[in-house]
């Protein structure tokens, strides 16, 4: 399992996250800069679909199932390595630190690529750039399938990540080019439940590829069965799916992008080094910078903005109180996830020794928890009490942490999957009571105009948190054990570690809590509400 990523805001409520990325996590795709990103000194562009895209067109469908399937292969592709980590790590003999980078790097490259992917496909065509992504994804799939030592698949994995940032944004700018209005409500209904499927069958199938080893191969078919589903998409995709830009596109910021790529790295380096080098000067240097290096990407994005209106980030959005908290609250959220689910595998297969199935069953309880209560939660709950529900999220979330603490001290290594599904569904009823409705918190009180830039970045930082909570482990989890542990210690040293690395969760979901006390009380949708004739330009940006 792993983080999820948020589709942004639709006309229908639909279950967000990601991470195990549920109903509510599912697609980066809002990262691309529709017609919303746009919005230059002289205010918002027009769509860049201003026909309304026929109705009886039935290759739209054609397409509605390519772009879907890739955004199903990439959530698959993250969850399934989580669950398999373990068996790359022995089978090619990985350091821990490149096990962190295994993860880390795929997220780091996604995250640092998405905006200007997005923007790439409205300046050079969604379709085209859509194209390249999967064409990209899938040989950076065979790259990993065929790595022959840890070094090429870390590179392998940052390459699929960037390869996934271009593809995965323009996923719903192709849905809102292609389909008329009056259909979007259902397509993202079935958006939702794809994403859910992914959630759930993402850990199941990198079990079972990884326990049955197919012709040998051990983990290798985890990325490999990434090719004859690429290469379908990549055919089918240049047939059926119609091509769209926008109008008036923003430009690139290749300069921003290298800036928040750099600062990252220094941070995030370090972190998953320092341990296993002794914590050496040139990190802490490394880190102390990283702080210059992104206080000089603050400076040159305000000129960038004041020069031509494209800036990769729009400092002015952060001056709405409850888009800072919310942005402060995705970016924490994401770093609690990014160490969760790293721990929680190493725990599961080194600590108790328990095999790739077993743990991939083992978190099935967590994940139909969080699809069902992120369903309940923007469809019953968050019309009702608002941000209430939100909050009580991350308390109940950090009750099935502090339960899990509890329940793996008292069983230690003789805990079962069935002691583990009590906390794991509290986890999960909590997450999901989160992830759905946080968008559109976020959003609500974000000028439209800025709705496309401000859904962009929004799962720009939750993935830059993962990262850096991926980044983390090495603090909280591997700096608790001896550097030297004989057998006999092994299992209580990982029980120990991953003891004190949910406690960390626990906390940082406590100041989540807090930080929710900036969102609105009752979070408006851009999606609905207002005139008829005005809700179809309300939508444009959330969805493009």
């Amino acid at each position: 399992m792993t983080t999820t990523h948020t589709p942004e805001p639709t006309p229908v409520p639909s279950a967000a996250t990601d991470e195990p990325r549920s109903p509510a996590e599912s697609a980066r795709p809002a990262e691309s800069a529709g017609p919303a990103e746009s919005a230059g000194p002289a205010g918002p562009t027009e769509p860049a679909e201003s026909a309304e895209p026929g109705a009886g067109d039935r290759r739209r469908w054609f397409a509605l199932a390519i772009v879907m399937t890739a955004a199903f292969m990439d959530l698959v592709d993250v969850t399934i390595v989580n669950i398999a980590i373990p068996s790359i790590q022995k089978d090619e003999g990985a350091s821990f630190s490149q096990v962190q980078w295994i993860t880390a790097g795929y997220a780091l490259a996604f995250a640092a690529g998405l905006i200007t992917g997005g923007r790439l496909g409205d300046i050079h065509g969604r379709k085209r750039v859509f194209l390249v992504g999967i064409g990209g994804f899938t040989l950076a799939s065979a790259l990993c399938g065929l790595a022959a030592n840890p070094e090429m698949l870390v590179a392998s994995r940052i390459l699929q990540g960037g390869m996934a940032a271009l593809m995965v944004p323009q996923v719903l700018s192709i849905v809102h080019a292609t389909f008329p209005a009056h259909e979007r409500g259902k397509v993202f209904g079935l958006f939702g439940a794809i994403v859910g499927l992914g959630a759930v069958s993402g850990p199941l199938l990198g079990a079972l590829l990884t326990e049955w080893n197919l012709f040998g191969l051990e983990w290798r078919p985890i990325f490999l069965i990434n090719l004859p589903v690429g290469i379908a998409g990549l055919v089918l995709g240049s047939r059926f799916i119609t091509e769209s830009k926008a109008p008036r596109a923003l430009r690139l910021d290749l300069v921003g992008v290298a800036l928040v790529t750099l600062g990252l790295l220094m941070l995030i380096y370090p972190l998953t080094r320092g341990e296993e080098l002794g914590w050496p000067l040139w990190g802490h240097l490394s880190m102390a910078g990283s702080v210059v290096v992104l206080a000089v990407l603050v400076a040159y994005e305000r000129r960038k903005s004041a020069r031509d209106g494209s800036p990769l980030v729009e400092l002015s959005l952060f001056r709405v109180k409850s888009f800072a908290a919310g942005i402060a609250v995705q970016t924490v959220f994401g770093v609690a996830l990014g160490i969760f689910f790293l721990v929680w595998t190493l725990y599961l297969q080194y600590g108790l020794g328990w095999s790739p199935l077993r743990a991939g069953l083992t978190g099935v309880p967590f994940s139909i928890a969080v699809s069902t209560a992120a369903g309940i939660s923007v469809q019953k709950l968050v019309p009702r009490f608002g941000r209430k529900v939100l909050q009580a999220g991350a308390l109940v979330m950090a009750a099935g942490v502090l339960l899990y603490i509890w329940e793996s001290g008292h069983y230690g290594l003789a805990i079962t999957s069935w002691h583990m599904a009590p906390p794991l569904v509290v986890m999960g009823v909590g997450m999901g009571l989160i992830v759905a409705p946080l968008t559109d918190a976020v959003l609500s009180q974000v000028p439209r105009e800025h709705a496309g830039a401000a859904s962009g970045l929004i799962n720009t930082v939750q993935q830059m948190g993962n990262a850096l909570g991926l980044g983390l482990v090495s603090v909280v989890f591997f700096g608790t054990m001896s550097d030297h542990l004989t057998p006999a210690r092994l299992g209580p040293a990982y029980v120990d570690a991953f003891q004190n690395a949910l406690g960390w969760v626990a906390a940082v979901l406590a100041g989540i809590f807090l930080l929710m006390f900036a969102l609105p009380g009752r979070p408006a949708r851009h999606v609905e509400g207002g005139r008829a004739e005005d809700r179809t330009e309300e939508k444009e940006p959330a969805l493009v």
